[in-house]
């Protein structure tokens, strides 16, 4: 298993999805995961420290574990199958391991406030992961937390390229400076990002 941190969370290019962007600590791969509304601004409320009046569902989720003696261990991103990511929250109870399927959204927003690590499977990452190089990076702002919720907000986070246009743009100047073993390697690349989002 690779352990990950949350590196960013932005608005799709298309302006329908979140993605949550999950950066290995072993190596330069990224996962990106396409996440609904609610789940990035739950989670961008909590790594933005937003205080908020009222607990929210992975708020209300770990008080309810901390209440119950089970102890929560980790957020494992399991199985890609069908476009579809798959995890598990793994908790201990007594001298066992307790695994529950989850959706990664609720998953890496419950490892949060448990301070809790994040991994994937070697295999997810391999078939999942790209490279996102640091320019593009740097472009990509945290989204930030809508504090009222019933309000969809629509320009929320402002990110000039998104990682698949940066590649996309990689790409057509190494093509035009023949550079075109990096070239392969760049459409390898778009070919990974888009077969999953």
């Amino acid at each position: 298993m690779i352990q990950v941190e949350v590196s960013t969370t932005f608005l799709s290019s298309a302006g329908k999805d979140f993605i949550i962007l999950l950066e290995s600590l072993e190596d330069e791969r990224t996962l990106p995961i396409s996440i609904g509304q609610v789940e990035a601004q739950s989670i961008a409320i909590h790594l933005n420290k937003v205080p908020f009046p009222r607990p929210l569902t992975h708020d209300l989720f770990k008080s309810l574990i901390d209440e119950s003696g089970l102890k929560f261990l980790r957020t494992v991103v399991r199985d890609l199958k069908d476009d579809t990511f798959y995890a598990w929250l793994v908790f201990e109870k007594g001298n066992k391991t307790v695994e529950i399927d989850a959706r990664p959204s609720d998953a890496i927003a419950i490892a949060l406030r448990f301070c809790a690590p994040i991994y994937v499977e070697e295999a997810v990452m391999n078939t999942a992961g790209v490279i996102i190089p640091q320019d593009t990076a740097a472009d990509i702002e945290l989204a930030q937390p809508d504090t009222n919720l019933t309000q969809p907000q629509k320009n929320e986070v402002k990110a000039p390229l998104t990682p698949l246009e940066s590649l996309q743009k990689k790409l057509e100047e190494a093509v035009v400076e023949e550079r075109y073993e990096e070239a392969a390697s760049l459409r390898d690349e778009i070919e990974n990002f888009t077969q999953f989002n």
